[in-house]
């Protein structure tokens, strides 16, 4: 039998069953166990006790957050664990609140694990002696990959085929058909934006198959939502440089190679991911098919409405948007310069314009992998792009655009009055010092008093 090791999650266990109650862990950790994963995150699911019961089988052990008991929920501080009753939800209006939660503490396994959204997190496992209860078939789905409805409950809560989307992109799933038809029927519209990106953050930041997670979109026809995603199914590209077919089929090769190369930093992973999704969306609206065969998209790189639309769309977040779209603007540019062997000046304007050269050169290599090339012209493109990148690292400009020598207070300190004056000064020299005219400090300050 699998045994769960965290010493709170025993502990607490223990503390339940001396009340007479049994704690059995549910839903994602569970999953985890069975796939050989220790989870860092803990839902407990108490029966045979009420909420007060409970409460007082842990007072003085555990600190407890109350805040979501009207749901049967209840938190452990410092802990990751989240403890609930059993309980049954009825739909009674819109949105992910518009439920009616009835916690029972005596309620059966199938029933309690029939609210739960698919098969492989309606398991359940018991604490101390490592019994896995499946009322609804998740072990033998999860052996199978399979990602399956666990009951007609999962209509209540839309939300839930972006889940689907998120596992199947982190664990490699094949939906199930019926649950194809399924979210099928479903729509969108009454999610709240926060709600739809964090299912995307886990997409994007957690999953290594996320062709996988974007084709399920595509059978259940949620791109629906998404028409700068449904634009790339059907929008072509000139065979010869790019025989894997549409942008749609580029993209999610990018996004899969992608993955591999995304940091543990999320802010910046999460910029890539989104650089490397949008990359091609201008091609959609700058994509001509020539009479003579040719298919041209110029422009693509600079028409970024599109991938503005999509960011704003789902996050809430200017910055986001701040960073990936230079890097979209510019992902073009890196093979220009290491071809025609560019001069310093070209990085550093590049970097001004892209403010992460490494971000764009990871952008720019999942671009490359993206392509259904053979393994030679892969290899040879590599091998530029490496070249980038040292240049970059020895420019110091790999993840900060060049920083101003000559400041505000250099010209106080040389008696020139505040004022607008000021600023025709200080673009001179910032542009001397990208044109490479002086490289630290004391050359600014001989170059800034040549102007005075």
């Amino acid at each position: 039998m699998m045994r769960c090791e965290n010493k709170n999650v025993l502990e607490i266990a223990s503390l339940l069953r001396a009340a007479g109650g049994r704690a059995l862990l549910a839903g994602g950790c569970v999953r985890d166990f069975l796939t050989g994963t220790q989870p860092h995150d803990f839902d407990l699911e108490v029966y045979g006790l009420s909420a007060a019961e409970i409460i007082s089988a842990l007072q003085g052990h555990y600190e407890l957050d109350l805040v979501g008991m009207s749901f049967g929920v209840m938190k452990v501080h410092h802990c990751n664990i989240d403890i609930a009753l059993p309980r049954t939800e009825s739909k009674t209006g819109r949105g992910h609140r518009g439920f009616m939660v009835s916690p029972m503490p005596d309620l059966d396994f199938a029933t309690a694990a029939a609210r739960r959204d698919f098969t492989v997190n309606a398991m359940m496992m018991d604490v101390l002696t490592g019994e896995i209860i499946d009322p609804h078939g998740g072990q033998q789905d999860l052996k199978n990959g399979i990602l399956r409805h666990v009951s007609s409950h999962f209509t209540e809560d839309p939300l839930r085929v972006l889940r689907g989307m998120q596992f199947i992109g982190r664990f490699g799933f094949s939906a199930a058909p019926e649950t194809i038809r399924l979210c099928a029927q479903l729509s969108q519209e009454e999610l709240a934006p926060e709600r739809i990106a964090g299912e995307w953050d886990k997409l994007l930041l957690q999953g290594c198959f996320i062709s996988a997670g974007l084709r399920f979109l595509q059978a259940v026809n949620w791109v629906r939502f998404y028409p700068e995603l449904a634009a790339l199914i059907s929008c072509p590209q000139d065979p010869r440089w790019h025989p894997e077919g549409s942008v749609w089929n580029h993209t999610l090769a990018a996004l899969d190679a992608a993955a591999r190369l995304r940091s543990d930093n999320d802010f910046d992973a999460l910029v890539l991911m989104l650089a490397v999704l949008c990359h091609d969306f201008g091609k959609a609206a700058c994509t001509v098919c020539h009479p003579d065969g040719r298919i041209t998209s110029a422009g693509h790189d600079t028409f970024t409405a599109p991938a503005e639309n999509f960011i704003s769309g789902i996050w809430l977040r200017r910055d986001l948007t701040d960073k990936v779209i230079p890097l979209i603007k510019a992902h073009m540019q890196p093979w220009q310069l290491i071809r025609d062997g560019s001069s310093d000046r070209a990085f550093r304007r590049l970097a001004l314009h892209a403010k992460r050269l490494d971000l764009l050169a990871d952008l720019v290599e999942c671009d490359v992998r993206g392509i259904a090339a053979g393994r030679e012209a892969l290899h040879e493109k590599l091998l530029l792009l490496d070249k980038f990148r040292k240049r970059a690292g020895e420019l110091a400009l790999a993840q900060h655009p060049p920083v101003p020598l000559v400041l505000g207070r250099h010209l106080l300190a040389r008696g020139i009055k505040p004022g607008p004056q000021m600023k025709p000064l200080l673009d001179r020299c910032f542009d001397a010092q990208i044109e490479g005219e002086f490289h630290d400090l004391d050359g600014a300050m001989k170059f800034l008093d040549t102007l005075l």
